[in-house]
């Protein structure tokens, strides 16, 4: 317990962890982030006896002691992985202890989401709705909220949150999910509730030249992210959801297996990127042969083949495209195995190469998409032909780039030209 524990690279490994949702690997930050600051001040190492003794100093809540128990744990894992202790690691998380719900009516929540097979992120997402709800319900029980409550909830999230109507929507998706199948009764009519503003924004689009600038001020993975990402038009998602056997390097073609709306497409694969892309692979079996050595279970599969094909997972062409360097605990089985990169590391990457790279516009990785298709109907193909790239279902999605193309009123001189 005395032991000072060194963890520099805690923050990475916590957006790396699967089993934690997006609300809650913030709120861990922010608590982690006070401890270490008050080690700092009082000129301590971490360890369990300074955290025990920051603990009884400063008053917390229990999901900030909770965060300081997965910074411990996750310290002891990153070094018996740096050691090459796998068994170690494996033995620390055992399959009961997956991530199945704190409460009755969040277990019969998650049972429902994995029956139906639906994604984790949306499994996150619908949780951490609900949760959000039964906060807002106060000391009522979220079993016995009614379809007065959710419309409440719903118009609270335009009125006092002014949230995007795209995030309000989400949460009525989870909220009426959660109605039919833990409630287990019919929604009645929420249509009551009041609408946050839509909002019709044309995209942010950067120049073939910003495009470069941004690629030169990014290096390694990310950067080999960053130009697939633009040279295929593909959703965060997508890129970071893709396995080795989604490239087709003779035939110039990447997969997108169940994108957006559970669809699949084919898309271009860039001749520019083949090289790096090579290289990529060729480290990634040294990877993959290190795990197997190891005997680690192999990556999470989609249901159906995983009841099909059980050992596809150690399987070289079904590996991620783009791993992450650590290992991390699957929610639902419990097991260690290897995920493939979260979109936060990515995402930090591509802001921190715009901000060197001195742009003054918002780069986000959903920027290289519309850029994609910006660039495309520049250069003069049809917008049926970058429908289908993109995977819209609608064309009417997809006219939205042909307003950026030119400047509005390209054809009027201004005024003061004429002075």
């Amino acid at each position: 317990s005395h032991e000072p524990v060194s963890f520099p690279t805690w923050a990475e490994v916590l957006r790396d962890d699967v089993s934690l949702g997006e609300a809650q690997r913030q709120s861990y930050t922010r608590a982690i982030v006070a401890y270490l600051r008050n080690l700092k001040e009082r000129r301590e190492r971490a360890s369990i006896d300074t955290a025990k003794a920051y603990v009884e100093r400063v008053t917390l809540a229990e999901a900030e002691r909770e965060a300081l128990r997965w910074f411990f744990r996750a310290a002891a894992r990153a070094e018996e992985a740096e050691s090459g202790d796998i068994a170690a690691v494996q033995s620390r998380i055992q399959p009961e202890k997956a991530d199945s719900g704190k409460t009755p009516w969040e277990r019969k929540l998650v049972a429902k989401l994995r029956t139906g097979h639906y994604q984790w992120r949306t499994e996150t997402t619908y949780r951490d709705w609900i949760w959000r709800f039964s906060d807002w319900l106060k000391d009522r029980p979220v079993e016995t909220a009614t379809d007065a409550d959710v419309e409440g909830f719903i118009t609270h999230l335009a009125v006092e949150r002014n949230v995007a109507d795209s995030t309000q929507r989400q949460a009525l998706n989870a909220l009426v999910f959660f109605i039919r199948n833990v409630q287990e009764r019919t929604s009645g009519d929420l249509s009551g509730y009041r609408r946050a503003p839509r909002k019709r924004r044309l995209p942010e689009v950067l120049t073939s030249e910003e495009c470069l600038l941004l690629f030169s001020h990014m290096r390694g993975t990310a950067r080999l992210m960053a130009r697939l990402q633009y040279g295929a038009g593909l959703r965060i998602m997508e890129l970071i959801r893709l396995r080795v056997q989604h490239v087709d390097m003779a035939r110039g073609i990447v997969t997108v297996r169940a994108g957006k709306g559970g669809k699949d497409r084919v898309t271009v694969l860039p001749e520019g990127i083949k090289a790096e892309l090579s290289e990529h692979l060729l480290v990634l079996r040294k990877t993959f042969d290190e795990d197997r050595a190891a005997e680690l279970p192999g990556v999470w599969l989609p249901p159906a083949i995983e009841n099909k094909i059980p050992t596809a997972g150690v399987k070289w062409e079904w590996q991620w495209l783009f791993p992450s360097r650590q290992l991390s605990m699957d929610p639902r089985s419990g097991e260690m195995r290897r995920h493939h990169i979260l979109e936060g590391a990515y995402q930090t990457a591509m802001r921190k190469a715009a901000h060197e790279a001195g742009m003054s516009k918002r780069v986000t990785p959903h920027v290289l998409r519309h850029s994609f298709a910006t660039h495309l109907l520049q250069s003069g193909h049809d917008i049926r032909t970058v429908q289908d790239l993109l995977g819209h279902a609608d064309v009417e999605t997809t006219m939205i780039y042909t307003h950026v193309l030119n400047k509005p009123g390209v054809t009027v001189k201004s005024p003061l030209d004429s002075l």
